[in-house]
């Protein structure tokens, strides 16, 4: 039997907690989620550094990542061979994947032009490196693709061997409940963008063509990042280059020999090296900080590279279609547009935990650089009155966890009618559908009773809907119940200022003012 190291035990608990952290993160029947996948979000240090740059300002839900960052200055990049799940993923694939020559072009320097320039581009306010991130591309592959193609998949077996059972499917009942109940998504939902997060994972397994972790060592900006200060680390391996007498270590090591050299930064102390020593010659000793001649970056233009490279990325980003803003909605409790893209990493989990599929990876609505971001579709679902899983799960607080009377009074958008589909404008029938649905206590549409002409000149009493501004939230139910089919008859647009409907709004008598509030939750 092959022994295992410590380090590929802990990659795989890591990878078995990731996995049920994963699949917690999803409604399960409780209003509240103590544990969500965010957490190794919040370990993730290049999340931490676009954050602190983007923002100019520091979030303790971020704690996590410093630990992480003092941990790889005493040890090494040990994030990324014992805790990173993506990395553990290849490690198991790897094998199974014939090996070519490795290619050229992605040797050298290419890492640093990636992550230098996300660094940049987040010091401009344009924050871009959740789109790159190992983990939200692991998590957005499984999100947008991976699991509610499983979902979908064990629903339609089920439903067809209930068929094939007939009256005997009863006892297989509790099987299919404990599935949904615990591993199913709860709701079937297929996102835009779906098979382009699903072909980024793709090209980093199909990377392992041409050698063992090729994204980790040539172009994972968060493993860069981590090699940049594994730089410091006290702990040295020796010997620190191949042994002229053997040279094993070169076959089983994943990512630091290129040249018969170990490189300190590519290091992710897996232990494969010491294991596999028929000559018990390798070890990590503790030999002080290293003061040598190595340089911070390798060249002094990837540094200045990376610096135009993040000027261009946020110079070329930051363009929005002005017609795309009107139905740019986005979750509640967001206040504003630019400092939510500044805290957004971009990881999905908003849209996972969606109660009515409301939320979805934005395509253009944003411009690139809103890509991936979660916005409200009113149309495919609507944001539910007394949920607040969004903001729970959120790893950095681009989306605010406010409790549930706050999230009450938290404007998305505000909802208008198009009286050119709406029934009672456009057809003379009456229809009270929105109004019905408008989960506000004292109603965010009503309707008033006039008199007008039908299409055959009769004489009819018709029940004409409005909005109240002062108590719509957006929360988009009115545009997602009504019944045209395709565009619907009312429409949540977005506004300016989101700023809270005051509270009297959510208690006051119909046909009364809301009170203004200088503090948004005041």
């Amino acid at each position: 039997m092959k022994k295992i190291t410590v380090a590929r035990l802990f990659q795989l608990l890591f990878l078995l907690a990731f996995l049920v952290l994963f699949v917690r993160t999803e409604y399960r029947g409780s209003d509240t989620i103590s544990a969500a996948v965010n957490s190794l979000f919040r370990m993730d240090p290049l999340v931490a550094a676009s954050y602190l740059a983007a923002t100019r300002s520091f979030t303790w839900l971020l704690v996590p990542a410093l630990v992480t960052v003092v941990a790889t200055l005493l040890l090494g990049r040990f994030f990324c061979g014992w805790i990173c799940p993506l990395g553990t993923v290849l490690d198991l694939v790897t094998g199974k994947i014939a090996k070519t020559a490795p290619i050229r072009a992605l040797k050298g320097n290419l890492k640093y032009w990636l992550l230098l320039p996300v660094l940049v581009a987040a010091l401009v306010r344009i924050n871009l490196a959740g789109v790159l991130d190992p983990f939200g591309i692991l998590v957005r592959a499984l999100t947008f693709f991976v699991h509610p193609i499983i979902g979908d998949a064990a629903r339609s077996g089920w439903v067809s061997l209930y068929r094939l059972l007939g009256e005997r499917r009863d006892h297989l009942a509790p099987a299919y409940e404990l599935l949904r109940d615990n591993l199913l998504p709860f709701r079937e939902t297929f996102y835009p963008l779906a098979f382009i997060s699903v072909a980024l994972f793709g090209l980093i397994i199909f990377l392992e063509r041409y050698e063992s972790r090729n994204w980790c060592r040539n172009l994972c900006p968060l493993g860069t990042l981590l090699g940049l200060l594994s730089r410091y680390t006290p702990f040295k391996r020796t010997p620190a280059a191949l042994c002229s007498d053997c040279k094993a270590c070169r076959a089983l090591c994943p990512t630091s020999f290129d040249e018969g050299v170990l490189k300190q930064e590519e290091c992710i102390l897996c232990m494969e090296c010491q294991k596999g020593c028929r000559f018990d010659r390798v070890r990590f000793p503790l030999a002080g900080i290293s003061r040598g001649p190595t340089p911070y970056l390798p060249e002094r233009r990837v540094l200045l590279g990376g610096v135009v490279g993040g000027f261009f990325l946020a110079g070329s980003f930051r363009y929005r279609s002005p017609e795309s803003q009107p139905r740019l909605l986005r979750p509640p409790g967001v206040l504003g547009e630019d400092d939510f893209l500044k805290k957004c990493v971009r990881c999905g989990e908003c849209m996972k935990v969606c109660l009515k599929g409301a939320l979805y990876p934005a395509v253009a609505q944003a411009g690139l650089e809103g890509i991936f971001t979660p916005v409200v579709v009113p149309r495919l679902g609507y944001c539910e009155y007394n949920c607040t899983l969004c903001g729970q799960v959120c790893p950095t607080g681009a989306i605010p966890a406010l409790p549930v009377a706050q999230k009450k009074r938290a404007v998305i958008g505000k909802a208008v009618f198009d009286k050119n589909h709406c029934l009672p404008f456009a057809r003379k029938t009456n229809c009270i559908v929105c109004e019905e649905h408008c989960p506000m206590q004292q109603k965010a549409i009503r309707s008033e009773k006039v008199v007008e002409i039908d299409p055959s000149g009769k004489r009819i009493e018709l029940q004409k809907p409005y909005v109240v501004d002062e108590l719509c939230n957006g929360c988009g139910i009115c545009e997602n119940v009504c019944p045209l089919e395709g565009k619907a008859g009312i429409e949540v647009f977005a506004v300016k200022e989101r700023k809270p409907l005051a509270a009297a709004a959510l208690t006051q008598s119909p046909g009364s003012g809301a009170a203004p509030g200088a503090d948004p939750y005041q």
